[in-house]
């Protein structure tokens, strides 16, 4: 028992560093949003995406070049699962938060097709240096895409209204500094906060003899998307629902095309996909991804309900990863249960609410 109080004393205090960096990240970066004329949702999707997916950068090259590839691989899915199931729901049920349409519109399909394009990549059980340098140039094309798109419509918008609408308000040098003070202040404290429990998380994995594939999809894909899970809670409780949101989108796609290629240019042979993850998780990614779709499409906004059904969702996976790894016969039966009941009934569920959504929009 004594062995488990020094990193049970990690994650508790890791778990507090992370509130108060999640809470300065979103400060800063919703003020600097509004002084460099950049709307929210694209501040969401890149700077609170990027830098609270820096743990993940961090551990999946640190893993990588340690030879522990299932650690990387699975640090990636696992919080690209986590992000939408656990971190997406648990944010929905604080408070029901309204999507973007230029979100459903392009970044949700930018990370649907992402997502299906790591298994493609992956059908040699590896992803190499070439395709890391391709997912990589691919993120620096998104972002820079992001935010010269964002600052042209933006200024559409001012030429439009000009006269009609106040500007927004001229911030001094000092003020610019504050904010990106806030900002770095918080990166760093979700980074250090982030390691802190990771260690104390793994250390605690090992007690209990599990494999580092399991480890890397749960204890450290929760680990290190507990920066997401923070500032998306904390930006739906203060009304930033757009960088709520952006930041769960952003996020996923930076961890497949930055985390994942960065790990695969900087790891001599690249980064091994083992076969259970391209049969079973990569597969499980690909489909949350995709049921994001005709959620945020029904009247744009994620409600209460829906936010339920994702954390329900995250409790059946975990608990079928956990069975499984402990050899448990329960877990073909919760994977039989889930795949003949819960799945066709979801699909079923959002198809009829789509088709609801479309008769409303067509006046009946």
């Amino acid at each position: 028992m004594v062995e488990y109080l020094l990193p049970i004393f990690s994650i508790i205090v890791g778990l507090a560093v992370l509130i108060a960096g999640g809470e300065a990240l979103v400060r800063g970066a919703s003020a600097l949003a509004v002084t460099a004329r950049i709307s929210p949702l694209v501040v969401g999707l890149t700077v609170v995406a990027f830098g609270t997916s820096s743990p993940e950068l961090a551990v999946s090259i640190q893993a990588s070049l340690a030879g522990q590839a299932d650690i990387a691989i699975g640090n990636v899915v696992g919080s690209n699962i986590c992000n939408v199931l656990l971190i997406l729901g648990l944010s929905a049920v604080v408070a029901p938060l309204v999507v973007s349409s230029r979100l459903i519109r392009f970044d949700v399909p930018v990370m649907i097709v992402v997502s299906c394009l790591l298994p493609l990549m992956a059908l040699d059980l590896r992803i190499g240096r070439i395709d890391g340098a391709l997912l990589f140039t691919a993120v620096v094309v998104y972002t820079a895409w992001l935010v010269v798109q964002s600052r042209r419509e933006n200024k559409q918008i001012v030429d439009e209204f000009s006269g009609q609408l106040p500007g927004p308000p001229k911030a001094g040098w000092k003020t610019v500094l504050l904010q990106v003070g806030l900002i770095a202040l918080g990166l760093a404290l979700l980074a250090i906060g982030s390691r802190l429990l990771v260690q104390g998380a793994t250390a605690v994995a090992r007690l209990l003899e599990l494999s580092e594939l399991i480890v890397g999809l749960t204890i450290v894909a929760v680990g290190t998307s507990l920066p997401e899970l923070v500032t998306s809670v904390v930006a739906a409780l203060r009304g930033a629902r757009d960088i709520a949101v952006g930041n769960i989108v952003g996020s996923n796609i930076f961890n497949i095309l930055a985390v994942l290629g960065l790990a695969a240019v900087l790891t001599p042979e690249g980064v091994a996909v083992s076969r259970s993850a391209l049969l079973f998780d990569i597969p499980v990614m690909i489909a949350v991804a995709v049921a994001c779709l005709p959620i945020f499409f029904t009247g744009a906004t994620i409600a209460r309900w829906e936010g339920f059904l994702f954390l329900a969702y995250y409790v059946f996976y975990t608990a079928y990863l956990v069975l499984s790894a402990t050899g448990s016969p329960v877990a073909r039966t919760l994977g039989a249960v889930v795949l003949l009941y819960v799945v066709p009934l979801t699909v079923i569920t959002l198809l009829v609410t789509v088709l609801a959504s479309l008769r409303k929009r067509n006046g009946g």
